[in-house]
């Protein structure tokens, strides 16, 4: 049971302990607890020595400060007090002045004392609704900042609602997953300085989010340096491929410029690689009663791995399936072939997403000419690629492929370890 704090404001010498007769029971039960003082002033003192003060009770005509100036004073602040004004029957005019200066209500004097345990009934329910409202505000705000650290601002508040609870369940949905990846951070691990891993990583991560968070899709999971993406959950996202392809391509930007960044400090960090695919995934809490844990899991989960990994092999930092590239509106990028991905029977046509620029470069004429000899099992593939890498040595998709070529490799079919 809570104790309402009320502070009563009058001159009258007799009033404190009138007051604690009538409520004497009240008191003993512990529902009531008063305070007294004699003008608005130390009224003001009162309250900034118990903040707690749930309700004022306050005289008009006091001395130093009146009660309409207590009352303005009070509906200033923040924290603003439900305020009872009392004053003489015949005083309409300010009690009218003080209801539309925000009092609560109003008594006349003689205070009827029935009237008055009433009045003071009444407006503790109304602080305890407002209590109520306040706990829920800060719940809300509660679940929404550990929401963010998930979710983009905008889902996360959404979830934040009652309401949206369900979007929590676990269910089979369509979605589209990045996966992200850094080279070589075991061996970073291995030897940078506490404390600089520690800036290091933090920074990596708080930037790729705020990038994912861009896009408004949704972080899964980070593992260490690993960061899984959905888009399409927990919300319904139609765009939701080329939201993914799209923040795949700035995850690349920020994660480049970030390890430029770093080695002008003398640190090798790796690149980051990303996989992307869409299909249906079984997404929700997976954490029971006791653990928040979103995320997805199903095939379409593993195979979005499968292709981060792919780019070790190829040599891209981006590696999307055929089948988020054909559910995106106006794709632009360019074969890889199709791969033969670990635990998959069949093969999965991939492609290496580009900016608009790249994508209408020669270089990418030429690139599709030499793999459409490759895929039609042209001798002249290999001249082809030969003389891609000759203008492009720094296109390692082509020096791939090439490689392939020489070493007796035909066609665009490729099994992957």
């Amino acid at each position: 049971m809570t104790t309402a704090t009320i502070l009563f404001v009058d001159d009258e010498p007799d009033l404190e302990a009138l007051v604690l007769q009538k409520f004497r029971r009240q008191i003993r039960d512990g529902t009531v607890s008063f305070l007294f003082a004699r003008d608005g002033l130390e009224a003001l003192q009162s309250i900034e020595q118990h903040p707690h003060v749930d309700m004022v009770v306050s005289d008009i005509n006091m001395p130093r400060m009146d009660g309409l100036s207590l009352l303005a004073r009070l509906q200033e602040a923040e924290d603003k007090k439900s305020t009872i004004i009392v004053s003489a029957y015949g005083d309409m005019s300010n009690i009218r002045t003080a209801m539309n200066r925000g009092a609560f209500d109003f008594l006349t004097k003689p205070i009827d004392f029935g009237d008055l345990e009433l009045t003071i009934d009444k407006t503790i329910r109304h602080v305890e609704t407002i209590r109520e409202a306040r706990r829920r505000q800060a719940e809300a705000e509660r679940a929404h900042a550990s929401l963010s650290r998930y979710f983009s601002p905008q889902i996360a508040s959404r979830l934040a609602c009652d309401g949206e609870a369900d979007g929590m369940a676990v269910h089979w949905r369509e979605v589209a997953t990045i996966f992200t990846d850094i080279t070589s951070f075991t061996s970073l691990v291995e030897t940078a300085a506490a404390e600089v891993l520690a800036e290091l990583l933090n920074e990596y991560v708080g930037g790729m989010t705020d990038v994912v968070f861009a896009h408004e899709g949704t972080v899964a999971k980070i593992i260490g340096d690993a960061i899984q993406v959905l888009f399409n959950a927990p919300g319904e996202q139609p765009d939701y491929a080329e939201r993914a392809i799209a923040c795949a391509q700035d995850l690349d930007v920020w994660a480049q410029a970030f390890r430029e960044r770093w080695k002008a400090k003398g640190i090798n960090f790796g690149v980051t690689r990303i996989g992307v695919h869409a299909g249906p995934a079984l997404v929700g809490n997976f954490g029971g009663s006791r653990f928040f844990d979103y995320t997805a899991y199903g095939d379409t989960i593993n195979i979005a791995a499968r292709l981060e990994a792919a780019n070790k092999f190829l040599g891209t930092r981006i590696c999307v399936s055929v089948t988020v590239a054909k559910a995106a509106e106006n794709f632009k990028g360019r074969p890889v072939g199709d791969l033969m991905l670990r635990g998959r029977s069949e093969p999965l046509r991939a492609f290496e997403p580009l900016c608009a620029e790249v994508f209408i470069a020669p270089a990418m004429t030429q690139y599709s000419q030499a793999f459409a000899k490759l895929e039609a099992g042209d001798a002249a593939a290999m001249p082809a690629f030969a003389a891609l890498v000759g203008l492009h040595a720094d296109d390692p998709l082509a020096g791939f492929h090439l490689k392939r070529l020489l070493n007796g490799a035909k066609g665009v079919r490729m099994q992957l370890e």
